[in-house]
């Protein structure tokens, strides 16, 4: 499916130069003088290779058509993770470099959606937000209660990330899994 260079955001799988792109960052630019462009960060699924491209805003880019069915997380191996389609119990597998960084994320019967090109599974979609329980963390600091100040913690799938001080070792939060960052706590 044609889309105009200003409609592209930031997830989306582009058809470009005979090959998969999923959109990492985009800038609509409106210079002074000449024409708007948009610029694109992009990164290969095939080749893990990443591409910068400009694109004026006349110009039209083939947005990939993808089939995205919903499936289970069942359990990983050493180089695969397994999934269940909750409808058919259909199961299907997806190798360490294709999950990438969204593994330690995953927790069995979570719901995740995986896209499908031509029927062949090229990216996994995590749910926007997750639970998580809080593995360790530092003692706060008594008086550092300004709203803006963060202290380190780990979670118990060995993630870092940053926690206000009240949240405690045991605790269970709410993680954005698109940024890394504490939502709110449970």
């Amino acid at each position: 499916m044609k889309i105009n260079a200003t409609e592209i955001r930031v997830g989306m799988i582009l058809e470009y130069k005979d090959d998969l792109w999923e959109v990492l960052k985009t800038n609509h630019v409106k210079p002074g003088k000449g024409g708007a462009f948009a610029q694109v960060e992009m990164k290969s699924l095939n080749k893990n290779t990443k591409l910068n491209e400009r694109f004026r805003s006349s110009e039209t880019v083939e947005k990939a058509s993808l089939e995205e069915i919903k499936y289970n997380y069942l359990y990983k191996d050493e180089n695969n993770f397994y999934f269940m389609d909750p409808n058919s119990f259909e199961q299907i597998n997806l190798n360490k470099d294709m999950v990438g960084e969204s593994g330690k994320m995953l927790y069995e019967n979570l719901e995740v959606a995986i896209n499908f090109y031509n029927e062949e599974p090229i990216n996994l979609k995590l749910p926007n937000q997750i639970e998580c329980k809080i593995d360790t963390t530092d003692v706060a600091i008594r008086g550092q209660t300004v709203s803006s100040s963060y202290k380190p913690a780990i979670l118990e799938n060995g993630l870092n990330i940053q926690v206000p001080p009240f949240i405690e070792k045991g605790d269970v939060i709410i993680l954005d899994t698109r940024t890394l960052e504490y939502i709110k706590k449970i």
